[in-house]
């Protein structure tokens, strides 16, 4: 998991092939503008899900993994409270790992949580159980899928 600004992103290019043109569409001027729903940026290996979103409270929240995919999840407005837990830690799944949806959710409570404020991102790889959109007020943000492979 990582925890950054788009004034650093350049730093994590080297970690996926695809990180530089994801970051680079996160900077595009039109971003706030864009409407709820996926937006393909390079067919299944890189689209981006914008949520506009009423926050839950972290009793709300179920922790997710993915296998296929890398999240960066970036936050347009609001703070986004987002919890986490290694997913090798996470002993109570709620239902089987759905392939199709590439998504697990678990039962279990996060180790930490991390407040990402406006203009700030989380990068959850599939070894990050994280559990988003907790907050007191409305969240918009940008989440980014990555094919693993």
């Amino acid at each position: 998991m990582i925890l950054d600004t788009l004034a650093n992103a350049a730093r994590y290019a080297p970690l996926h092939a695809l990180f530089p043109r994801a970051f680079e569409f996160l900077r595009s001027p039109g971003l706030k503008a864009l409407a709820p729903g996926r937006h393909p940026i390079e067919d299944e290996r890189l689209f981006a899900i914008v949520e506009i979103a009423a926050g839950r409270n972290r009793d709300q929240a179920k922790l997710e993994c993915h296998r296929r995919y890398i999240d960066i999840q970036f936050v347009v407005e609001g703070t986004d409270e987002m919890g986490w837990k290694a997913s090798c830690d996470c002993r109570e799944p709620l239902a089987d790992y759905l392939a199709e949806k590439d998504i697990q959710f678990f039962r279990d409570t996060p180790a930490s949580w991390i407040a990402t404020p406006p203009g700030a991102f989380c990068i959850f790889f599939p070894q990050d159980a994280h559990a988003p959109l907790v907050s007191n007020s409305q969240i918009h943000k940008v989440i980014l899928k990555i094919a693993v492979a």
